[in-house]
């Protein structure tokens, strides 16, 4: 690996950035923001949802947003593997289309079981995406920037989280909960053609600079496995090196337990506003989004930096950066969901969130760079099959559970729990980390 610290090889200051890399960032940020709209759209319309003609309970609410996930966990392994095909762009786009229309046709269910199963079929289009774009991302710039643009990317993960938020409590209020998912779903229809127009680096000549040594600066654990005729890697030495890659699996295991967090207060933090503090649905939504406007923006953007920055001195840097930001966020966590005075509770909240967004731009560059560039795509569907097994399918559905036990109130002190988990779990892989020897596994 090459010393953290220099300032020549492949992935110096000099190294290009591939064509289209702009358009590309900019594109597939819109798609991802239109991609977490719909993700939040249901949370947002929960309690309306739960109170309408089909009568939907709390553990039934959590196994709605459960089984969008599950399909999202089942189908993104599928999808990775075509990830380093000179077509995934189409791929992608195809994916678009598939959970704007699953989307729209929510709105038009009279059933617990129709509105299950169109959610249900989203998560077979955001496969496509989610699994795909981070390694296109990853082809089109050099290591030494690739936490700031997953910042960037990553931003949408929050802003569309809010807008999901506040366009469902909105649209809910004038024009009910049915015309939120048409509102949602179909614009996402013209992101297909802005996709189909990009530059793939897998067929760009000027893509190959990166290729070949972007990631000289990051810490890889493992050597590249053969490739094959078109120059992707047999599925089988993919799985294996990922499955050896020590690195790779204490990273993806704090991410299930931050994705366990982040499913759990996405999809109750409506109703939790609701209940306990009653505040109105439609303002619950809109307090709701514009706080995870703010505390988004500035975690991504100041984590994108930070894990940058700290890379350059260790090469854990950005585990060192999501662990410890993550133990910070816990006891603020516990705060905000059992504090009663409204400003100590919006204070806290505010700065558990900024914490927790902290990690999402290192926490994916760290999962880029720990696997050769050819299975990055693989990588990135193996994390998502993990993470969600582990996190965000089953917490909303505990949740709902523990709910009718006994209170959303306590049922959501969950939450801080696992983020602790996945800040202790961070903690120690940065901590081996700098104990185990950077040279690549047999």
């Amino acid at each position: 690996m090459t010393d953290p610290h220099s300032t020549s090889g492949p992935d110096s200051d000099s190294t290009p950035i591939a064509r289209g890399a702009w358009a590309a960032l900019a594109v597939l940020t819109l798609v991802n923001l239109f991609n977490y709209i719909d993700r939040s759209i249901v949370p947002g319309v929960g309690e309306s949802i739960q109170h309408s003609e089909l009568h939907i309970t709390d553990s039934q609410f959590g196994v709605l947003i459960s089984a969008f996930l599950l399909v999202y966990m089942c189908t993104a392994p599928v999808f990775g593997a075509f990830g380093h095909r000179r077509w995934r762009l189409r791929l992608v786009a195809a994916g678009i289309a598939a959970w704007s229309i699953a989307t729209a046709l929510a709105g038009f269910a009279h059933s617990y079981t129709a509105l299950l199963s169109a959610r249900a079929s989203v998560g077979i289009g955001e496969a496509a995406y989610s699994a795909i774009a981070p390694a296109i991302l990853a082809d089109l710039f050099p290591a030494r920037l690739r936490g700031r643009i997953f910042a960037v990317f990553f931003a949408a993960t929050p802003v569309g989280t809010a807008l999901g938020y506040v366009i469902g409590g909105l649209v809910d209020q004038h024009y009910g909960w049915r015309v939120a998912f048409f509102v949602a779903g179909l614009p996402g229809l013209l992101l297909v053609a802005l996709v189909l127009m990009l530059i793939d680096p897998q067929s760009a000549d000027s893509a190959a600079p990166n290729a070949s040594g972007s990631d000289a600066a990051l810490p890889h654990r493992a050597t590249g496995p053969v490739q094959d005729a078109d120059g992707a890697a047999p599925s089988g030495p993919r799985i294996y090196l990922l499955l050896l890659n020590r690195p790779y699996i204490r990273t993806v295991l704090g991410y299930a337990a931050y994705t366990f967090a982040l499913g759990g207060i996405v999809t109750w933090m409506p109703s939790f506003l609701v209940r306990v503090h009653h505040v109105p649905l439609a303002s619950a939504d809109t307090q709701l989004g514009g706080a995870v406007v703010v505390t988004g923006f500035v975690g991504t953007f100041v984590g994108g930096w930070l894990g940058d920055a700290l890379v350059k001195r260790t090469r854990e840097g950005y585990l060192w950066l999501s662990g410890i930001s993550m133990l910070l966020a816990t006891p603020l966590a516990y705060v905000a969901l059992t504090a009663t005075d409204p400003t100590v509770y919006w204070a806290s909240l505010v700065t558990a969130e900024i914490l927790v967004f902290i990690s999402t731009g290192p926490i994916n560059s760290a999962l880029v760079g720990y696997v050769p560039p050819v299975a990055r795509a693989a990588a990135m569907a193996g994390a998502i099959v993990i993470i969600h097994l582990l996190g965000d399918v089953p917490s909303p559905a505990i949740i709902g559970r523990l709910s009718e036990l006994s209170s959303l109130a306590d049922a959501v002190l969950i939450i801080p729990v696992a983020i602790a988990i996945s800040g202790l779990i961070w903690t120690y892989a940065a901590w081996q980390g700098t104990r185990e020897s950077p040279v690549a596994a047999p």
